[in-house]
């Protein structure tokens, strides 16, 4: 855990938010080089407003009375972590269209591209979440568990279950879910850039349906292994509710790409 990448009082950088930073520069980078366009520049400012956005509002929502109710002016500390992803991908995703609608432009050729970089940059922002400490995983004496010092979200949570004393200097080991995390999606990020050198110019929207089933896979799986306080539904945390939905639009998505595919390719 390492939240604080520079403090000198009068310059305060998160190592959350630097990983962000860096993980949008390089999706913007390879984004450009393989659409071969650079007047997207608007576009994808504005998703990515909309989607840090997106994500705080889902994050809100969903812990308001354990967080917000008492102090609502948290809800604008960003820097100090609390983003929900699928939040802001429902509205950086809603961004996209009303822009591709506004320009007359292809929503499925642009999201092609779009969708090879995404996992790209959120693997960053997983890392992000595991150097301030968030999105943590079950308890666990694996060796590959972690201990997160004093003070740090998993503290908090132990110690408020009774898990933990107050004197504790650190976390009981819990499993680093965030880094399991932005594994799986460096490797996604690899076979989407395949799948796409693949299917170029083939059938447009078979990128974009395979990164959305894809990561519902990905993060419907990895929701087994978070221990954080996340809310429910039913018997399914709310993350794996979304990730099925996004599943059934993904699959619908390439199953229209390659069906259109095949009638203009007669």
């Amino acid at each position: 855990m390492f939240p604080d990448l520079i403090d000198l009082n009068f310059i305060h950088i998160r190592t959350y938010g630097v990983c962000m930073a860096i993980g949008f520069l390089l999706c913007w980078h390879i984004f450009e080089r393989i659409s071969g366009r650079k007047d997207l520049s608007n576009l994808l400012f504005a998703m990515l407003i909309s989607g840090i956005a997106g994500s705080r509002i889902a994050y809100v929502i969903e812990h308001w009375s354990t967080e917000f109710a008492k102090s609502p002016l948290r809800i604008i500390r960003v820097d100090q972590g609390g983003l929900m992803f699928y939040g802001g991908l429902i509205l950086a995703l809603a961004v996209f269209l009303i822009w591709c609608i506004c320009r007359k432009e292809n929503p499925l050729k642009i999201g092609d591209n779009l969708a090879c970089v995404i996992p790209l940059g959120h693997a960053f922002g997983r890392i992000g979440c595991f150097f301030y400490g968030c999105c943590y995983g079950k308890r666990s004496d694996s060796c590959l568990a972690v201990s997160f010092p004093r003070d740090s979200p998993a503290w908090y949570e132990q110690f408020r279950a009774g898990e933990i004393a107050y004197g504790a200097s650190k976390a009981l080991p819990v499993l680093p879910s965030q880094l399991f995390e932005a594994f799986a999606l460096g490797l996604f990020f690899i076979v989407l850039l395949y799948l796409r050198s693949r299917t170029k110019d083939k059938a447009a929207g078979i990128i974009t349906g395979a990164y959305l089933a894809g990561y519902a896979i990905i993060r419907f799986a990895l929701e087994y292994v978070r221990g954080d306080p996340r809310a429910a539904v039913g018997f399914l945390s709310i993350s794996q509710t979304i990730s099925l939905i996004m599943f059934v639009i993904g699959a619908a998505v390439v199953t229209f790409a390659l069906r259109r595919s095949s009638v203009n390719g007669r």
